[in-house]
């Protein structure tokens, strides 16, 4: 088949997708309310990103092992392209860009950009939301604990030396403590 048929029969395929065959979901992201017509394959990840522009949520392996398309759902951390957007529908949800409030950073963010906690970044939003699952149970954790936490979040930069140290500073602050330059 040459490439001329390849793309008539792809051009097809995308036809056949009726809006009959598209399913309405809705679902709270970052303290907003969003309901769209989707198709029912569409991953959460590419729902987050294509259909709410809310791009920092990065698409890494596709199959769930780097951890950077980490949300947290309904309480608990996901990995956003193991998940349909239709297994989402009335879910809670929290991604990176709902971290901040009011332009004010969370003490997370503040935190990694202070003990460089963050390299080239694409890692980065998924080992915020682990970071904040994990200190939100666990307000005190150590270093063995915090490891463990960002386990499912791969980071070929930092060695993940400032991810810790970036999370016993974060750690810190939510506790009213003051930054370590600060002591």
């Amino acid at each position: 088949m040459d490439r001329w048929n390849v793309k008539a029969m792809a051009e097809k395929n995308a036809q056949a997708v009726r809006a009959d065959e598209l399913t309405r979901v809705s679902m709270r992201v970052n303290r907003k309310e969003y309901s769209r017509e989707v198709e029912p394959r569409t991953l959460l990840v590419n729902f987050l990103r294509d259909e709410l522009n809310l791009t920092g949520t990065h698409v890494g392996c596709d199959t769930g092992h780097c951890g950077a398309c980490t949300i947290i759902m309904n309480g608990r951390t996901v990995k956003s392209c193991m998940v349909l957007a239709v297994q989402a529908q009335n879910a809670e949800i929290l991604t990176v860009e709902g971290l901040a409030e009011d332009e004010k950073l969370h003490p997370i963010q503040e935190a990694f950009m202070e003990n460089h906690g963050v390299q080239c970044g694409f890692c980065t939003p998924g080992i915020l939301m682990s970071s904040l699952f994990l200190l939100q149970r666990n307000p005190s954790p150590t270093e063995e604990e915090i490891r463990r936490g960002v386990d499912g979040n791969l980071c070929r930069c930092t060695g993940y030396l400032n991810v810790v140290k970036s999370m016993q500073a974060a750690a810190r602050l939510l506790l009213g403590g003051k930054r370590e330059a600060e002591t």
